[in-house]
């Protein structure tokens, strides 16, 4: 997946413009980095698109802990939206990030948050056959 199809698919999962979408990955991918720790955060960043690499650098290598009404509102500041649309925004990038990484990858991710924010994302990926399970 490269970076326009990552973008796209924010932006049809939320219904909002390319321009909205990219504010948006690009706001919860760094807000997703500070909740991960460093190492999580750097192989998240070696298999994403290009141009998204930069937003999952971890500020700390200690992951910062807070829940998702934090994390939403963290989303809804930088990419300057109503928390509502944050908080689509961050499920659509969730689930988007399910389709671009491995399975292990996306687990090690979602193992690190809290319950609440892992359960904004779709529960039931999209079977599909030709994914890889590494």
């Amino acid at each position: 997946m490269d970076d326009h199809q990552f973008i796209d698919s924010v932006a049809h999962r939320t219904g909002a413009s390319v321009e909205l979408a990219t504010a948006m990955a690009r706001a919860t991918l760094t807000t997703l980095a500070e909740r991960l720790d460093g190492a999580t955060a750097r192989d998240l960043a070696d298999r994403l698109p290009e141009g998204l690499r930069a937003y999952t650098f971890a500020p700390s290598d200690t992951a910062e802990r807070f829940e998702l009404d934090v994390f939403v509102q963290r989303v809804s500041s930088r990419s300057d939206v109503e928390p509502d649309l944050a908080a689509a925004g961050i499920r659509a990038v969730l689930d988007t990030l399910r389709d671009a990484v491995t399975v292990g990858e996306h687990d090690d991710v979602i193992a690190e948050l809290p319950a609440e924010l892992w359960q904004l994302a779709n529960p039931a990926p999209q079977y599909d056959a030709h994914r890889n399970r590494g």
